[in-house]
């Protein structure tokens, strides 16, 4: 009987432990752009979903032969749309659910200083929204369609331009809403640069 060298399977534990530090290496680069990542689809999602929540108001509007608004919560974080009710008693009614931006995302400009091109002088969110007897709402933001999709002040004149800004780890956006009702959405980064149409 030859008794040769034995081979071991398996493996040895220095070559376990290459792997794990391999293995451990590209998590600690790829893990925080990953949520980068992750962070960024949010923050956009969020805002894209303001813009089309204006689309769903104006139509509301149009299709009800009524006014309507998207109502924004500052404080919150939520927003919806609300249509007049005309019969029984006049007041706002939530047309659909509320939404809520996702954690870590806020109504806010956070550190932007600079409105995008052609639309504000200085950064501020759209004006309070108002109760049925005209008093100002705190923490809100409205705007607000008269019944052919025309974006209005509370008075019922046609309006200037209104701005949603929804700031998050990895950017701020800014969803414009111009006078004709047409809607932009803008992107910038959180430390500025220049501000981009989505």
């Amino acid at each position: 009987m030859h008794i040769g060298s034995r081979r071991s399977s398996g493996y040895s534990a220095i070559e376990l432990l290459v792997v794990l530090a391999l293995t451990g290496t590209l998590a600690a680069v790829t893990v925080p752009v990953s949520m980068s990542m992750v962070d960024d689809y949010r923050i956009s999602g969020d805002a894209h979903d303001v813009s089309n929540s204006v689309a769903v108001a104006k139509i509301s509007a149009a299709a009800q032969f009524t006014r309507s608004r998207l109502y924004v919560n500052l404080a919150a974080g939520t927003f919806r749309v609300e249509v007049w009710q005309k019969t029984g008693t006049p007041n706002w009614v939530a047309d659909g659910g509320t939404a809520r931006l996702a954690a870590g995302d806020r109504f806010s400009a956070g550190s932007i200083a600079v409105p995008p091109p052609n639309s504000q002088a200085a950064v501020s969110q759209a004006p309070a929204c108002r109760t049925n007897a005209g008093v100002v709402i705190a923490n809100t933001a409205c705007v607000l369609f008269n019944s052919r999709g025309i974006s209005i002040d509370e008075a019922g004149a046609p309006s200037a331009l209104r701005l949603f800004y929804v700031s998050g780890p990895t950017a701020t956006f800014a969803v414009v809403v111009f006078g004709t009702s047409q809607e932009q959405v803008w992107r910038i980064s959180p430390g500025g640069g220049t501000w981009r149409q989505q």
